[in-house]
């Protein structure tokens, strides 16, 4: 920790919403960690808002609601939010009626479809807009679409750039690897959604109520999670659970550096919640 465990303490316990990062922070690919089942528990009983976040958005929301009860978390209604998520809610209030790809698993696309937003086939030659997700049955058709709407003058947007994503054993090519190559193939970059961007510090505000000063937000990645809070006025805390090292933050400017570090979960429930 960046600071004396009882003021780290007494500002944390001050705060009213607890914003959980999933991949690297609640769980691991298929492992779960069970000091985090722990801490969520225990910031229920002690009154605190808990909303899980997540930049991937293969897998729609009720999928991680799924999959969070499977694992112990018992996520409430409202409680959970991806990328997706906050995209779709950008182009329903700026973009209505607005013809729409998206470059995405069968599961975003359902996300797309009920939020009444119809996309467009594969094969699609033209399109108001053009949405790259996370796509973990990603082809060559699709790619070519992209590359074709975006160089033809589509709207591009993006669910979240991260450019990995790690399972148990290795980083994986995430959306902006996809991004990246559209870039190489159209010279054009998307207007992203997702941390740290802004639209999605709008939707946690509207959905909770909360300031950005009341939150706090635990994390594995420093170009998501702690740059959303450090740009954001979100106290934000690093986990080092997932895919940051500790000899990464040696060199970190202060305006990048996250308010806490702690090794996992387990450390941070210690802290506050001693038994």
């Amino acid at each position: 920790m960046m600071a004396s465990s009882a003021s780290c303490r007494a500002e944390l316990l001050q705060k009213k919403l607890f914003i959980m990062d999933m991949d690297g922070t609640l769980y691991l690919g298929k492992t779960v960690f069970p000091f985090a089942v722990r801490f969520v528990k225990n910031l229920r009983a002690a009154g605190k808002r808990v909303l899980f976040f997540t930049n991937n958005s293969s897998a729609r929301t009720e999928t991680y609601i799924e999959r969070l009860k499977g694992h112990g978390f018992d996520p409430q209604p409202g409680e959970i939010m991806t990328s997706g998520d906050v995209t779709i809610e950008f182009l329903k209030r700026h973009r209505p009626g607005k013809s729409v790809y998206v470059m995405g698993t069968e599961d975003l696309l359902a996300s797309f479809r009920a939020a009444g937003i119809d996309p467009l086939p594969e094969g699609s030659r033209q399109a108001d807009i053009a949405v790259l997700g996370y796509d973990t049955t990603l082809t060559y058709t699709k790619l070519s679409d992209m590359c074709r709407l975006v160089r033809g003058g589509s709207e591009y947007l993006a669910t979240h750039t991260d450019l990995t994503c790690l399972n148990e054993e290795e980083l994986l090519p995430d959306c902006g690897a996809m991004i990246a190559f559209i870039k190489a193939m159209s010279g054009k970059e998307p207007v992203a959604f997702g941390k740290p961007n802004r639209e999605t510090i709008g939707m946690l505000c509207e959905v909770s109520g909360c300031a950005p000063s009341e939150m706090c937000i635990f994390g594995d990645m420093l170009t998501t999670d702690i740059a959303m809070g450090k740009r954001n006025g979100i106290t934000c805390s690093l986990l080092l659970s997932g895919e940051t090292h500790p000899e990464q933050l040696g060199s970190l400017p202060e305006s990048e550096a996250p308010d806490y570090v702690f090794s996992s979960l387990d450390e941070v429930d210690r802290l506050l919640f001693p038994q």
